[in-house]
């Protein structure tokens, strides 16, 4: 990786893109210490301890670099847009009009991009009014909005879904004349903002042991996530000779690559996303221990026994599910089909598709189990070692991580591997 870096930074070109990604990071870094109108800061502080301790705050100060519990511009961060997009692509295998767009090529992407933007702006603002309401709560956080005027309210949620508008921006703008996936790059650096205060938190609180097992087990995880991720089943499709007109297209062999973890952090998102709906209710419904409401939240609040199943079986469906979203075995079949594929042994049309049916079956379930390995264990550890309910080792974040760093890297090689031939091609 570094290898890569200190090669693309000797182009002119690869260096700009590289200095216009870090000055977007930083502008987003930026705009995470702005604070909204509105706000008792004093308050705020005081409850920065019933915030760190709330699993419902846990999981949008992760995505939003800790901006949340700051209560800044950026506090929703992109999590409207990620939902939005995820949304969109569901509808997509559902509804008819969305698979002709898809068809279309990029005309099509783009309409489709439309609604996701349209989309992720009407989910910004009934989130905005709803982490309001959130903040209003008196008992869980007193006085942090409890004296806003409804003046107040209505810039902060009117400031908190132009944030979120302006990050989609901002991520936008580095997909386009930056290097990598924007919003991806966005995620990992409000991720990685988050690093130095655990750290810190690790060093005053662990012990030595502590610091040792969790680096260890950190390496060892992230050499998993990589292994995982780069694992894939090659389907190996031999082509026949045809005659197209008066040519001849020359047949061959070649693969149809299936990967292990085709469907990538999104059952983590979901199954996370689902199981904080009782904490959710709990917050509007008061903290009252004899409400159903309060011991349904208090059955499954995170760390629990029947959190952590519950947690690993729907990340488990969840994977294939998307997994089947993502990859159509009998459209697969058609298309080789059509093209004059075959896989050796196998014959064509509905024998191919269930035979790549029974393949991508079978290595999603390593996947789904390796997602729930390590989605669980980390709430395992953490405690074990003695550290309460801070997660050091989240799967989520480190799956995002990793695999931004690898699709960067990745990409990066491809624009040195395609300036090396134009060089070469001059030279010609």
């Amino acid at each position: 990786m570094l290898k890569a870096l200190g090669n693309a930074w000797r182009v002119p070109e690869l260096r700009g893109k590289l200095m216009f990604t870090a000055v977007i990071l930083i502008l987003y870094r930026l705009g995470s210490f702005v604070p909204l109108p509105g706000v008792n800061r004093e308050a705020l502080a005081a409850a920065q301890g019933a915030l760190s301790g709330n699993a419902l705050t846990g999981l949008f100060n992760t995505f939003s670099g800790g901006a949340f519990s700051q209560l800044s511009v950026f506090s929703l961060g992109i999590m409207p847009y990620i939902t939005a997009s995820i949304v969109m692509q569901l509808m997509t295998v559902a509804i008819p009009r969305l698979q002709e767009l898809a068809k279309e090529g990029e005309t099509g992407q783009q309409k489709i991009t439309q609604y996701t933007r349209i989309f992720t702006l009407i989910l910004a603002f009934v989130q905005s009014f709803f982490m309001v309401l959130f903040f209003r709560n008196g008992q869980a956080f007193p006085g942090v909005l409890s004296n806003a005027s409804p003046i107040d309210i209505y810039l902060i949620v009117l400031t908190l879904t132009a944030g979120t508008m302006l990050i989609m921006w901002l991520g936008e703008l580095i997909t386009q004349r930056g290097l990598g996936n924007g919003i991806s790059l966005i995620i990992s650096a409000a991720i990685l903002s988050q690093v130095p205060q655990a750290i810190r938190f690790l060093i005053e609180q662990g012990s030595v042991l502590t610091i040792v097992v969790l680096g260890v087990l950190a390496v060892v995880i992230i050499t998993a996530i990589v292994f995982v991720n780069e694992g894939q089943r090659r389907i190996p499709i031999t082509y026949a000779k045809r005659q197209v007109g008066r040519r001849m297209s020359q047949g061959g062999t070649t693969y149809l690559p299936l990967k292990v973890n085709m469907a990538g952090v999104i059952p983590i998102i979901f199954a996370s996303s689902l199981l904080i709906f009782p904490a959710i209710l709990t917050q509007f419904a008061g903290s009252n221990p004899d409400s159903i409401l309060y011991r349904v939240a208090n059955f499954f609040a995170p760390g629990s026994a029947a959190y952590l199943i519950l947690f690993g079986l729907l990340i488990v469906m969840f994977t294939y599910f998307y997994t089947a979203v993502q990859f159509n075995p009998i459209e697969h079949a058609d298309n080789l089909k059509k093209s004059g594929g075959y896989v050796p042994g196998i014959r064509p049309g509905q024998p191919t598709a269930i035979y790549l049916n029974t393949v991508l079956t079978r290595i999603t379930l390593f996947g789904a189990i390796f997602l729930a390995t390590i989605s669980v264990v980390p709430y395992l550890i953490t405690p074990a070692l003695g550290l309460g309910n801070q997660i050091f080792l989240g799967g989520t974040s480190i799956l995002i991580v990793v695999g931004v760093s690898l699709d960067t890297v990745r990409q990066l090689e491809s624009q040195l591997m395609m300036r090396n031939y134009e060089g070469f091609l001059r030279k010609r």
